[in-house]
Order: C-alpha cells, then sequence, then structure tokens
C-alpha cells in the first residue's frame, strides 16, 4: 500500500487502513492501485481536501471505474461539492 504515499498518505493512515480493512478488499485495492490511484488523484485535483479521509472510509467506491466515478461528481457545481465535501465527507452516501 506504499502507493498510498504518493497521495499524502502517511504512515500511520495506511497502517491503520490495513489494520482495520478486510483482506479481501485490500488485494482488490493493491491489484487496481492504478484505478484506485487515479480516483484519488482525481477528488484530490478537484480541490476535496478530505479525499484521504473519503478514501479511508468508503475505499471500497474507489474500486469503481474511473468514468462512472467521475461522472458521480461531475453531476454537482464543482464549487458546492467540495465545499460540503470538505466539511462533511458522509453526504458522498447520497451522491
Amino acid at each position: 500500500m506504499k502507493f498510498l504515499e504518493k497521495y499524502d498518505f502517511n504512515k500511520e493512515e495506511i497502517a491503520s487502513f490495513l489494520n482495520n480493512t478486510p483482506k479481501k478488499l485490500i488485494d482488490a485495492i493493491k491489484e487496481n492501485k492504478k484505478l484506485v490511484g487515479e480516483n484519488i488523484k482525481y477528488l484530490k485535483n478537484l480541490g476535496v481536501t478530505t479525499y484521504r479521509t473519503i478514501f479511508l472510509e468508503y475505499y471500497s467506491m474507489f474500486l469503481m471505474d474511473h468514468s462512472n466515478f467521475v461522472e458521480i461528481f461531475s453531476k454537482y457545481v464543482p464549487e458546492d461539492l467540495i465545499e460540503k465535501l470538505n466539511k462533511n465527507i458522509h453526504i458522498i452516501e447520497n451522491l
């Protein structure tokens, strides 16, 4: 999971993730790290400062096809979406 360090995850976040995530999902993320990285980078580049927390809580959604991932977020006005996600990551459940 060292690849997460490229996206500013620290060692403690990665260790916590590894200790609290089912092995099957960890394996899927490792096997699809390019896709997961693209989706993380998309949120980061969008300006969502809580992207790490979103990944740590909703990691399975980062296995979604990149075009579908982008489509979920592109339905909304970027500034409003960024503001809401930066205040409360749990609104992601309603997207």
